[in-house]
């Protein structure tokens, strides 16, 4: 027999995505591989466990893990979980070790080597492994989903004998991946969209969906990018001149998309409670960042809120998920492209290189201790999570009226009049 892979059910009720898909089962069997899949397993993203079978695998039971030399999961593994591990095991796995020190730490205890999917290096040879950019693919789009499902109007235009309807006005907040699946599907549906981000480098990406692009482009603004491709945390200057810009815009806007993530930080508050009071009743706020904090003052992690003056702040948990099925399939995809390189095509077995670029990036714990750099201390040192950017700095003095002045300058970038000006609207 070969070594063993085994995919468990997630035990988080709210994570229906499974680590696994028929696809990948049968390339994990043409390595040499034999996997069991935990009955129930697939089934909240529509893979019933026969589907499984006829890929190839065994349909097992919990108890299995306890011979898996790989173990394929969503989530980090619970205290529980672990348990059933064998020590050495390979876990493989979305960890979210930020601020979750016990969590990294229970890992090292259990001796297995875990590797954290979202810490995958942003390089061509790992494009095919990259979570971060199959899921947020996924939750920008279902964030307009969601938006066109709470907004009670349509979308496009639409000109009928009764009258016109007016196209929806749709503005996204952060233009990564999530928000570039975000534009072009609010685009698709007939949305007029403008979208903002502190990286000058997506001004075009935006331009080129058919968008327009909303940005204090002065000279912290041209330099406001990471060499992995992030967005750096600006200055309070920098976040005051912003949210003046930004502050009418929203004023005006039917639909809200934020997606602002800084690695290993709180979510930065974009949206204040001043710009959500500001809006026209019947408006939508989707907030993908709720789970670190929210972008958004007033939105609450996992449900729906409706403000005083008739705003829908929509915190969905786990947005990826919503769209379970076609996130199984891609996430799956990662982790048989990660799991490839660890394995040795001519014994068959797992071959994890600890000098590969991809390992080291991944790693967090190996052998009993926890090896990621960003982490090495979590048993000694418990890591404090820096404090979210208030929203009373993103917004200082950016209330409607007072940010009338702004309006006309960038109204005149905006048309031409004042070129030589680095702000404005693209």
């Amino acid at each position: 027999m070969g070594q063993t892979v085994f995919i468990p059910r997630e035990l988080d009720a709210n994570e229906p995505r499974v680590a696994a898909s028929p696809d990948t089962v049968k390339r994990l069997a043409s390595l040499g591989l034999d996997i069991i899949v935990e009955s129930g397993a697939g089934t909240a993203s529509r893979i019933p466990d026969e589907e499984f079978a006829k890929a190839g695998a065994a349909i097992g039971k919990v108890g299995d893990a306890a011979k898996a030399d790989v173990v394929l999961k969503v989530r980090c593994p619970t205290d529980a979980e672990l348990k059933g591990y064998k020590s050495g095991a390979a876990v493989i796995a979305i960890m979210d070790p930020y601020g979750n020190d016990s969590a990294v730490a229970a890992l090292a205890r259990a001796g297995v080597t875990a590797f954290s999917m979202e810490f995958m290096p942003r390089i061509t040879r790992a494009q095919s492994m990259d979570v971060l950019s199959s899921q947020a693919n996924l939750a920008g789009y279902q964030a307009v989903i969601d938006a066109a499902a709470e907004y009670d109007r349509a979308l496009p235009m639409m000109m009928t004998a009764a009258g016109t309807v007016p196209a929806a006005k749709a503005f996204i907040m952060g233009v990564g991946v999530a928000g570039l699946q975000a534009i072009a599907t609010a685009r698709r549906l007939g949305a007029v969209v403008t979208a903002t981000d502190v990286r000058p480098a997506v001004k075009e990406q935006v331009q080129s969906l058919g968008a327009k692009f909303l940005a204090v482009e002065d000279e912290e603004f041209k330099a406001a990018e990471t060499a992995g491709g992030y967005a750096k945390e600006m200055s309070k200057e920098y976040q005051a001149k912003q949210a003046a810009l930004t502050a009418e815009h929203i004023a005006k806007q039917d639909i809200v998309i934020t997606t602002a993530l800084i690695p290993g930080r709180p979510a930065p508050k974009l949206v204040s409670a001043a710009m959500v009071a500001s809006m026209k009743p019947g408006s939508v706020i989707v907030d993908l960042a709720v789970e670190r904090g929210g972008n958004v003052e007033g939105a609450v992690s996992g449900k729906v809120v409706t403000t005083a003056n008739g705003v829908k702040i929509v915190g969905h948990l786990n947005v990826p998920g919503r769209v379970a099925a076609s996130a199984s399939l891609l996430y799956a995809r990662n982790l048989f492209a990660f799991l490839e390189t660890l394995v040795d095509k001519a014994t068959k077995t797992l071959a994890i290189k600890r000098d590969d670029e991809l390992v080291k990036a991944t790693m967090l714990t190996d052998g009993g201790k926890v090896v990621h750099p960003a982490f090495a201390k979590a048993t000694v040192d418990p890591h404090v999570e820096p404090a979210a950017i208030p929203a009373t700095t993103m917004v200082a003095d950016a209330s409607v009226k007072k940010a009338a002045p702004k309006k006309t300058a960038d109204k005149k970038a905006a048309t031409g009049k004042s070129a030589a000006k680095p702000k404005g609207i693209a």
